[in-house]
């Protein structure tokens, strides 16, 4: 058993420190040079294109999102507007005891393009009549064209023949017959194609409009409410 270290010299210490260090096993030179170089990994030509192609593309898409931010401001597209001008509801009968429906009336609408900058084009056009919910009548319309701020006037024959109805909703029909009015729902339809130069989009566009008219022969229209969505 050795002098303990606090009853040895400090020269004495350092000397056995400095033997230990010295017969430490040393690394072998294959696992030292692995310690101390690394590889060094290398991009390939295959990476750098896939990389240009990737901010190329980046960029292209950051161009594209801008052009059609200014199109949309300095253009500021509105939705066409679609409207009942007037009605005439010239005959409704309703049968009995079968409750079925015969119905003859005709519509003027009036479809608007607000837009000033830019003209539309309407197509697969059609508008459908409703009673309560009920479909009475349909009617397709032919396609057509506005310039920049134009409107025009659609006039729409609805016809309604052997319609099968629910025998509470036709004895509805027939009591607001009795009271001088009647309310009808239509609905329009159209595929819209906005174009401004020759940038184009294309959608589609809805109209509800609530009708209120009196009794036939000669009923006439005398409210509506309409709303144009898409």
């Amino acid at each position: 058993m050795g002098t303990p270290y606090h009853l040895q010299s400090p020269r004495t210490i350092v000397t056995k420190i400095i033997s230990m260090k010295q017969q430490a096993p040393a690394l072998p030179e294959s696992e030292e040079s692995k310690l101390i170089l690394q590889p060094r990994h290398t991009t390939t030509p295959v990476m750098w294109c896939a990389a240009i192609v990737c901010f190329v593309f980046s960029v292209l898409l950051i161009l594209a999102g801008l052009v059609i931010l200014i199109v949309f401001l300095a253009v500021k597209p509105r939705t066409p507007s679609f409207d009942v001008a007037n009605a005439a509801l010239n005959s409704i009968y309703v049968g009995s005891p079968s409750a079925y429906f015969n119905g003859d009336m005709v519509l003027v609408a009036n479809v608007s393009n607000p837009n000033q900058k830019m003209g539309v084009a309407f197509h697969s056009g059609s508008v459908e009549l409703f009673f309560r919910g009920r479909l009475v009548a349909a009617q397709a319309l032919p396609s057509f064209a506005q310039r920049r701020g134009q409107f025009t006037v659609v006039n729409v024959h609805m016809v309604s023949s052997q319609v099968v109805l629910p025998p509470e909703v036709a004895l509805e029909l027939v009591n607001q017959m009795k009271s001088n009015k009647i309310l009808y729902t239509i609905r329009g339809s159209f595929k819209v194609r906005e174009k401004f130069w020759s940038w184009h989009y294309s959608y589609r566009m809805t109209a509800i409009c609530d009708l209120e008219l009196t009794a036939p022969p000669s009923g006439v229209l005398l409210d509506r409410r309409c709303t144009t969505s898409k």
